[in-house]
């Protein structure tokens, strides 16, 4: 497991490219200063953006099923992550902050309308 990447992902390289091409920089990456240190911050928008792989943190579209070897080691690893999850969301929007979690499948196809409610969460926060 410690050759998979924390940061700088395909799927976050895209979701940060989609910001920039529609008129938004500026953000911050792995920002310490927020709970959970989100994938993409804006902290004067107060705006944390996750991009989640489908497999580690449980998509709940996709469905994966648990590895069959070592399942209950998975099943536990698995459960951690999808509370940490909810707990760093938890935590900034106690602090008012918006969270939004961007899923890998969502990126197969990536289209920009897909992320409209994104894009209008950054120009209503300006």
């Amino acid at each position: 497991m410690q050759g998979n990447k924390g940061k700088d992902t395909k799927p976050e390289l895209l979701v940060r490219k989609m910001l920039r091409d529609a008129g938004f920089p500026g953000y911050r990456l792995q920002w310490k200063k927020a709970p959970g240190r989100p994938d993409i911050a804006y902290p004067g928008r107060k705006i944390a953006i996750f991009v989640n792989g489908c497999f580690w943190h449980r998509c709940p579209k996709c469905k994966l099923p648990v590895p069959k070897s070592n399942r209950e080691y998975w099943e536990e690893k698995f459960k951690r992550n999808v509370e940490r999850d909810a707990r760093k969301t938890r935590e900034l929007e106690g602090l008012g902050w918006k969270v939004f979690v961007i899923w890998e499948c969502e990126l197969k196809k990536p289209e920009p309308e897909k992320f409209e409610y994104v894009f209008i969460s950054l120009a209503d926060a300006e």
